[in-house]
C-alpha cells in the first residue's frame, strides 16, 4: 500500500491532493534526473529536464520514505499546503473557480511515488538566497529593501487570504527567481506551514531568531506570527544584524517575549524614521495591535515615497557577511550549482512527553521534512531550548555544547547554542 494511500483521520475518503501521489507512471518516464543541487538530512534535490519538452528544467525534491518513517504527517501537510498554490490546483469553491497561484510563491508542479521514495517536482529557482544577493550588489538602499518587503508582504497576504500560515519565514526561505538584476523574490519551504481549517495552532515551531512572542509563550496563535517574522527580516535588511541577540539562550527568548530591540547607533543613524516606525508596527508584542499584511502594505514606507534613496550597501553588506555565515547544510537551490549543472550538460537546446516528563522537540534540518528529536524542559519551567540542527543526527545528547557562533562585530556578540538558521517544532499536535 502506498505511503499516502491511507485515509485522512476523521474523513471518509482520502484528500484529492494526497490521492494524486498514487500515480502509476514513474518519474523517470517524464523526466531525466540530472545533477545534485543540494542535500538535507532525509532528502536530496536534483535538477530535472522534461522529456516531453526538452529544455524545460525543474527541481525535484526526493524524499527517502524509510528515513521519513513516523513523520509522514509532516510531508502530507507540506504537500497539502503547496497544492493550494499549484498551477494544477483548481479551486472550485472560489467565485470564479480560479487557480490559486502567486508569482512570489515557489510552486509544486507534480508529485510521484515509488516503493522507496516520494518525488516533488518543483519550480526551479536559480537566483540564490536573499542575503547573498544583497552582499553582491554594488548599491543598496531603503527603497530596495522596501521593494523586497512589499513582494514578501503581497505573497504572505495572499497565503493568509487562502487560510495558510507559513510559520517559518526567514531569509533562507526567500530566494531570487533568477540571476537577473530585476528578479523577483520567491517564498519557499512550507514544511512547517499550517492551514487554519486544520484546527487551533499552538505548536512551538519556527526559527528562534524570527519566531513571534506568542509562539514562545505557547499560546494559541495565527497569521500574526508571519507578520512578526517579516518585521525581523525588515530589521535585518536595513542594518545587517538581527534585532535579538544574547550570549544566553534563555535571555534571547526573554528579549523576544518582551519585544526588546533597539535601533543601534551608528548602524541606524541614516535609516528613516518611517522605516523604524514600520518595523515597530510589525514587531509589536500585543497581537491585537500588530499590523496585518494588508496594513503593512498600506504603510507609507511601503506604498509611498518615505523610503530613503541613500546607499547603505557598505554597512549592511559588511554586517550580513559577519552575522550570517552560510549554514553547514548544503542549500537545495544554490544558484551557482544550478548554473554549473546546466553548463555541464550543455542545455542550450537539449511530541509527545517522555517518561521523565520532558517534552519532545523536533529540530527541522531538511527544509521541513527531516527532523532531529531531542528533549527539553516543559514550558512551565522556562523557554524551549532546542539543539542546533547543524549537529549530526546522532549527536543530540548535549544541548549546552551545541553550535556557538560569535559575531565578528566588535560591539555585538551572538553566542547561540541554537543555530539561528534552524527551524524547530514541538512534538505537540498542532
Amino acid at each position: 500500500m502506498p505511503l499516502f494511500g491511507k485515509k485522512d483521520s476523521g474523513k471518509k475518503a482520502k484528500s484529492k491532493d494526497l490521492k494524486e501521489l498514487n500515480k502509476q507512471v514513474s518519474i523517470e518516464e517524464k523526466y531525466n534526473l540530472h545533477g545534485l543541487l543540494g542535500t538535507g538530512a532525509f532528502s536530496e534535490v536534483r535538477l530535472a529536464e522534461s522529456k516531453e519538452s526538452p529544455g524545460d528544467h525543474f527541481a525535484v525534491k526526493i524524499i527517502d520514505k524509510k528515513a521519513l518513517k513516523g513523520k509522514e504527517e509532516s510531508l502530507e501537510n507540506e504537500i497539502r499546503v503547496l497544492r493550494r498554490f499549484s498551477a494544477n490546483h483548481f479551486d472550485g469553491n472560489s467565485p470564479n473557480g480560479t487557480r490559486l497561484t502567486h508569482p512570489n510563491i515557489v510552486q509544486l508542479l507534480e508529485t510521484y511515488e515509488d516503493k522507496a521514495k516520494v518525488y516533488l517536482v518543483m519550480e526551479l529557482v536559480t537566483g540564490g538566497e536573499l542575503f547573498d544577493r544583497i552582499v553582491e550588489k554594488g548599491s543598496y538602499t531603503e527603497k530596495d529593501a522596501s521593494h523586497l518587503i512589499r513582494q514578501i508582504l503581497e505573497a504572505v497576504d495572499y497565503m493568509h487570504e487562502q487560510g495558510v500560515v507559513h510559520r517559518d519565514l526567514k531569509p533562507e526561505n526567500l530566494l531570487y527567481y533568477s540571476p537577473d538584476d530585476e528578479s523577483k523574490i520567491m517564498i519557499s519551504d512550507f514544511g512547517l506551514s499550517k492551514t487554519e481549517d486544520s484546527g487551533i495552532m499552538a505548536t512551538a515551531c519556527g526559527t528562534p531568531g524570527y519566531v513571534a512572542p506568542e509562539v514562545l509563550a505557547q499560546k494559541p496563535y495565527g497569521k500574526a506570527v508571519d507578520v512578526w517574522s517579516i518585521g525581523v527580516i525588515s530589521y535585518i535588511l536595513l542594518c545587517g544584524y538581527p534585532p535579538f541577540y544574547d550570549e544566553n539562550d534563555a535571555n534571547l527568548f526573554a528579549q523576544i517575549l518582551k519585544g526588546e530591540f533597539e535601533f543601534d547607533s551608528p548602524y541606524w543613524d541614516e535609516i528613516s524614521e518611517s522605516a523604524k516606525q514600520f518595523i515597530k508596527n510589525l514587531m509589536c508584542v500585543a497581537v491585537e495591535k500588530r499590523y496585518t499584511c494588508k496594513q503593512a502594505l498600506g504603510h507609507p514606507w511601503i506604498s509611498g515615497n518615505e523610503a530613503s534613496s541613500k546607499n547603505i550597501h557598505g554597512t549592511v553588506s559588511e554586517q550580513l557577511k559577519k552575522n550570517f555565515a552560510k549554514s553547514r547544510w548544503k542549500q537545495a537551490y544554490y544558484a551557482a550549482t544550478v548554473i554549473r549543472q546546466m553548463q555541464r550538460m550543455a542545455l542550450s537546446s537539449n511530541s509527545s512527553s517522555t517518561a521523565d516528563g520532558r517534552t519532545s522537540v523536533n529540530i527541522s534540518s531538511d527544509n521541513g521534512n527531516g527532523q532531529v528529536s531531542v528533549t527539553v524542559e516543559p514550558a512551565s519551567t522556562g523557554p524551549i531550548e532546542p539543539a542546533s540542527a547543524a549537529q549530526s543526527t546522532s549527536d543530540t545528547t548535549s544541548l549546552m555544547d551545541s553550535v556557538q557562533s560569535v559575531s565578528p562585530r566588535n560591539d555585538i556578540k551572538i553566542h547561540q547554542r541554537i543555530s539561528p538558521n534552524s527551524s524547530f517544532s514541538s512534538g505537540q499536535a498542532n
